[in-house]
Order: structure tokens, then C-alpha cells, then sequence
């Protein structure tokens, strides 16, 4: 009983003169709430995926975990503020596809994508989808090759702008297939998709859950998913290389990030209540219903990832000649 008060006692004066040891604050975490910074504007992806996860994680933890938005500059605002505060755990990062393209693109970005961040986890893979006009007489992706090497140069492709993903998975698309694909960029997703739908460009890759309502309508077909595997939401669709493209696989992963150099009981602590979250049924479910796929893996592994994707968009931006600017 006197070593039960006298450790409180400790702890209270620790975090009365500012100051609690590294050791001592990774027992106690989390003792006050979790900002994950979202550093895209409310509506997307990013908020429907935070949305779904935070109160089991809260539970998790003991915490809440709240959404801080820090929208700009292709993401890059927010996560130059994570990158830059203290490796306590109470600042995090939701990071897109464009966290591992930037560095691709952006000549000085005022963090490093792999030295000043903690892989806490991949929450979900997204993959894209290959999607066409109905009009565009083709019904599979050799079809879509073999009228593309017809036509040079005759079939556009839009996408929500220079280096976004779907950008880079024409580039990509082309480099390996050897077609003439024309790229049209567009301010943002919505109106790039608009225009497809509406018939004024051909095709592109773009995120599933982005036009899933389209293809079940009939305004859109689509011909491939272009992740590794098939998605268990459309288990007929084939993948990309299955449809004879090989080396092609794209999604887009959301990353679950905090700032270099965090305790490693913390970093167990963040990615062993992210993993738990995932494997609930119901939110399992709920994920899988909105085109995407669970992924939960371990910091070693989400590490991994990371630099893999980056050194793959590297490549692909080079070939398309973009340089970083």
C-alpha cells in the first residue's frame, strides 16, 4: 500500500515540475488524447476511414483519439507538423498514396517520407481500378491494349492532376504495354470523373470506392483491379497482371504515422490497437463494403512498404519524365 502511494506520489510530482522520464511516460500512455492529424480536407477517404476507427482504438487505448485537419500543399502541411513534434504519441499522421509519391515529385520537401516518421501501420490497401466509358469498344484490358496500339495517341486518360495516382498508373500503364495513351489532368477527382462519366475522355485509374456506384449503374465499366491480389468485393474482377500486365499493381495505402524516434512500447502500444481494431468483425465489414481492404500489418512491415512504394513512383515519375520540382 505505501509503495502503491508513494509511486503516485512520484508521478505527481513528475508531471507537476514538467518533467516525466521516457521510460515512465510509455507506461502511463496514453494519459490524455490523440491527435491524428488528417492533412486532407473533410469528406475523403481519410475522414471516412477515421471515422470507422477511432472509437474502437479510443477503447483500445483508453483515449480518444481526435481528428485534426491540416489540409495543403498535396498533404505535405500536416505532415510537416507531425514530423516536427515530440515522439510522445500524442501527435499521429493519416498519410495517402500522395505521402509515398511527393518525394517523387517535390524537390525539397521539407521532410524526409522515411528518416523523420514512425511506421505505426498500413490501415488499408485501396486498390484502383482500370475503368472505361461504355462507349470505348472494348470488354478486357488486352482489348484496351490492342485498340490503344490502333489508335496512338487517339484514347485520353483523366486523372485529378500532374503526379497524382492516376497520373503516374497511365505513365506506368504505358511504359509497360508500350501504348500512346494521352494523359488529361484535371482539378481534382470529381471533375476528372465527371468527364468520364460524360464520355469526353476514355478511361482511367482511379480508386474503387470512387466509382463503384458508376459501374453498378452501367455509366462505367470496369475492366481490372490493380491490386496484388483480387478484392474480396469483386471476386471476378481479375487484377492487372492476370489480365496480362505484368509488374502493375497500384492502390493506394493509408499510412498510420507518428514522428521519428518513438518509444518502442508506445509504437506497440498504437500499431497493436490498430491491428485489434481491424480484426473486428463489424468493422471489417464495414471497410471491405467501401472498396477497401484491411491490412493491420507491424511497423517492420509498414516500414517496408513505405520505401518500396516510394522507390516505385520514383521510378515510374522518371519514366514519364517528371522531374521534381
Amino acid at each position: 500500500m505505501l509503495n502503491r502511494a508513494l509511486h503516485a506520489v512520484l508521478v505527481f510530482a513528475a508531471a507537476f515540475t514538467g518533467f516525466l522520464s521516457p521510460d515512465l511516460a510509455a507506461q502511463q500512455y496514453p494519459s490524455r488524447i490523440i491527435r491524428v492529424v488528417n492533412p486532407n480536407q473533410p469528406g475523403g477517404n481519410s475522414d471516412i476511414l477515421f471515422r470507422l476507427l477511432s472509437p474502437k482504438m479510443g477503447e483500445i487505448l483508453g483515449q480518444q483519439l481526435v481528428i485534426d485537419y491540416r489540409p495543403g500543399a498535396g498533404g505535405n502541411i500536416g505532415a510537416e507538423i507531425v514530423a516536427k513534434s515530440a515522439p510522445d504519441g500524442y501527435m499521429t499522421l493519416i498519410a495517402a498514396a500522395s505521402f509515398l509519391i511527393n518525394p517523387s515529385l517535390i524537390k525539397n520537401l521539407p521532410f524526409d517520407a522515411v528518416r523523420d516518421f514512425t511506421p505505426l501501420g498500413l490501415i488499408v490497401d485501396i486498390p484502383a481500378a482500370l475503368v472505361t466509358h461504355p462507349s470505348l469498344p472494348v470488354r478486357n484490358v488486352k482489348q484496351l491494349i490492342a485498340l490503344a496500339k490502333a489508335r496512338p495517341g487517339e484514347l485520353n486518360l483523366s486523372s485529378s492532376g500532374v503526379g497524382a495516382l492516376g497520373h503516374l498508373s497511365g505513365a506506368l500503364f504505358n511504359s509497360i504495354t508500350g501504348t500512346n495513351i494521352v494523359h488529361v489532368p484535371y482539378k481534382g477527382a470529381g471533375p476528372a470523373i465527371v468527364d468520364l462519366v460524360a464520355g469526353h475522355v476514355q478511361l482511367s485509374f482511379v480508386s474503387i470506392p470512387a466509382v463503384v456506384g458508376h459501374v453498378q449503374s452501367g455509366r462505367l465499366r470496369m475492366l481490372a483491379q490493380c491490386g496484388a491480389t483480387r478484392f474480396s468485393s469483386f471476386p471476378n474482377l481479375p487484377t492487372m497482371e492476370e489480365s496480362g500486365v505484368p509488374g502493375f499493381v497500384v492502390s493506394s495505402g493509408f499510412s498510420f504515422l507518428g514522428p521519428a524516434g518513438m518509444p518502442q512500447p508506445i509504437v506497440d502500444k498504437l500499431n497493436g490497437a490498430l491491428a485489434q481494431t481491424l480484426r473486428d468483425p463489424a468493422i471489417r465489414k464495414s471497410l471491405i463494403d467501401r472498396g477497401a481492404d484491411p491490412v493491420g500489418n507491424t511497423p517492420a512491415e509498414h516500414a517496408a512498404f513505405i520505401k518500396s512504394e516510394i522507390e516505385k513512383w520514383r521510378l515510374v515519375a522518371r519514366n514519364a519524365g517528371l522531374k521534381p520540382e
